[in-house]
């Protein structure tokens, strides 16, 4: 690792680290030490990181800014790849914006409302990237990524770039192509809006800002939603009904504000989140025999 370290530093590609604890970079404040953190400070060193990543073999996973992601304590093997500000740019074409995969999709939802732009406004709340975002089809408030995109700049493991269209990404409920076929970065989106009044869009964000502090537990680390919504039941209504809001395990404990909210209330593992989530899947199918899935990606060594 030290070789690839120093191959990295000699090129001057952005911020390179060894150990690095990935608590410090997810929302819920959990995870063990990447073997090698990199954050490439551009586009360009993006693609020279892959390359010797693919050089060396080693094993790469990409993050933005750490929502929906659950570290395991025991930390990653090989590569984390950090999209921030280095790859943040943003062009507003009339209606069209280009933005890079590290920008914050809540300073961008809050950016384009003040131009007027309509289409960002369900985004407004979610503490993620405009590239995690892409990578997951995120959503909220009867919207989601897959209604406003037009195209997406993917690298891809094999150090190659393109653009995949919208039907291309294959999205579907908090999922695109790249968790099911083919793992890659988003490097960049490109969102078609519509022109609004200014002040009908900001008055939604508000209103969705406002319902969010209200139902749902941000004042505690976490890392949004823990479940996917087994329609036409919603998991959050089906964990209250089960009376699991407020059980604990370690330092992870049920939000009492929402059942599909997990939070760190102190010191909490990544071994008390896992056993707080399998604690619900058994309760939830004695009662109901319904089967929950995860919305939050849980990666990592076992």
């Amino acid at each position: 690792m030290k070789e690839i370290t120093a191959e990295l530093q000699g090129l001057n590609v952005g911020k390179v680290k060894e150990n690095e604890p990935l608590a410090s970079h997810t929302t819920i404040k959990i995870g063990g030490p990447a073997d090698l953190y990199i954050e490439p400070s551009s586009v360009e060193n993006l693609t020279k990181v892959m390359t010797i990543i693919n050089n060396h073999q080693l094993n790469w996973r990409a993050i933005g800014r750490g929502s929906n992601l659950l570290v395991s304590d025991k930390g990653i093997e090989g590569a984390v790849i950090k999209l921030g500000p280095g790859i943040g740019h943003l062009d507003i074409n009339g209606t069209e914006i280009t933005v890079g995969g590290g920008h914050s999709l809540v300073s961008l939802s809050t950016l384009i409302s003040r131009k007027g732009l309509s289409g960002l406004e369900f985004a407004s709340g979610i503490p993620g990237s405009a590239g995690g975002a892409v990578y997951m089809n995120a959503g909220a408030h009867g919207s989601d990524i897959s209604k406003v995109l037009t195209k997406a700049h993917i690298l891809f493991a094999d150090g190659t770039m393109k653009w995949l269209t919208n039907e291309e990404m294959e999205f579907s409920y908090r999922t695109s192509i790249l968790q099911k076929k083919r793992p890659g970065i988003v490097v960049e989106a490109v969102f078609q809006l519509s022109a609004g009044e200014r002040n009908e869009i900001t008055s939604l964000m508000q209103k969705n800002k406002d319902y969010r502090k209200v139902t749902q537990p941000w004042n505690f680390p976490c890392a949004g939603s823990i479940f996917r919504n087994p329609l036409p039941n919603y998991a959050g209504q089906l964990i209250e009904s089960a009376g699991l809001k407020g059980y604990r395990i370690g330092g992870a404990e049920i939000s009492s504000m929402h059942g599909n909210f997990i939070v760190n209330a102190g010191n909490a593992t990544a071994g008390d989140v896992l056993a707080l989530i399998q604690h619900v899947k058994d309760k939830i199918y004695s009662l109901y025999q319904i089967k929950m899935e995860t919305e939050v990606e849980i990666i990592g060594r076992k």
